[in-house]
């Protein structure tokens, strides 16, 4: 059953006064995806829980997964831990990248190479390639690193 499907059914039991007895669903793998690896929509199955001794965080929506970097090894038939995976990096340890310091009408930029590969909405370190200086900032989608002030 599709999640939309068993809503629809959890909102008709309820309406009509009947408990709620919609198994709920988890994301799994079809085949064997390894750390690093993209993860696809194609390489998931949606699946309902019957267990109830398993553990609760875990995806229960491709749309959680799919596009996702795998943290470890994840195997065909089991639950994806929503630990287990990761936004995709938007910069890369050791390349260059802009720093933008944006204070009311001035706007100050520098090139600057990031000490650790970071994705959208993390707070990193980086060093400004002019000065050597180190500061740290939060990474924008657009890639660049928008520092911040002490």
């Amino acid at each position: 059953m599709t999640r939309l499907a068993l809503t629809v059914v959890m909102i008709l039991q309820l309406a009509l006064g009947a408990k709620a007895l919609a198994e709920p669903v988890a994301v799994i793998p079809t085949q064997i995806i390894y750390p690093g690896d993209t993860v696809q929509a194609e390489m998931l199955k949606t699946v309902e829980v019957t267990n109830k001794r398993i553990r609760r965080d875990y995806a229960s929506s491709p749309d959680q997964v799919a596009g996702k970097i795998a943290r470890r090894t994840l195997l065909p038939g089991r639950v994806i831990p929503v630990s287990a995976i990761r936004e995709p990096y938007v910069i890369e340890r050791g390349s260059t990248v802009t720093m933008v310091f944006s204070e009311g009408g001035l706007t100050i930029t520098a090139p600057g190479t990031p000490l650790k590969p970071a994705s959208v909405g993390d707070f990193i370190r980086v060093r400004n390639l002019n000065t050597g200086v180190m500061v740290s900032g939060t990474v924008m989608a657009d890639g660049t690193v928008r520092v911040a002030v002490r």
